[in-house]
């Protein structure tokens, strides 16, 4: 099998050690919580380096949802929604479903970010976690 680069790992959320492990359980849609795995089903690297870690990962997501909710609003006003008064509860609602749509996917991704960009000193490290013969 061909290794992933490091924008492939990162677009399919497996671990920034090995390449190989996923980080989550099941798929950002499903009908059961998303949940972090704890260590790398690969390469056994801990996800959590240190406790309360993934609270920056709030931040990143602060940050995406802002992007969203000015991509939204800008994007209603381009395809036609008049910015008047009598519109003001229109771009609310659609950003209120934009943002709760785009959720899971912010939860995911904000952690993604973190782990392969944001964390110093965790690196790719070719075969990592492959068995010895």
């Amino acid at each position: 099998m061909a290794e992933l680069s490091k924008f492939q790992a990162f677009l399919q959320c497996k671990c920034p050690r090995c390449r190989k492990g996923n980080i989550f359980t099941g798929s950002a849609y499903a009908f059961r919580l998303q949940k972090t795995n704890e260590h790398c089903p690969h390469c056994n690297l801990k996800f959590e380096r240190e406790p309360g870690f993934f609270y920056v990962a709030m931040f990143v997501s602060y940050a995406m949802n802002v992007a969203e909710i000015i991509t939204i609003g800008v994007a209603s006003y381009i395809l036609g929604l008049d910015l008047v008064y009598e519109n003001l509860w229109y771009y609310v609602g659609l950003i209120l479903f934009g943002v709760l749509l785009c959720s899971p996917i912010n939860y995911r991704y904000s952690r993604v970010i973190l782990l392969h960009y944001l964390t110093p000193g965790l690196h790719y490290i070719p075969g990592s976690g492959d068995k010895k013969a």
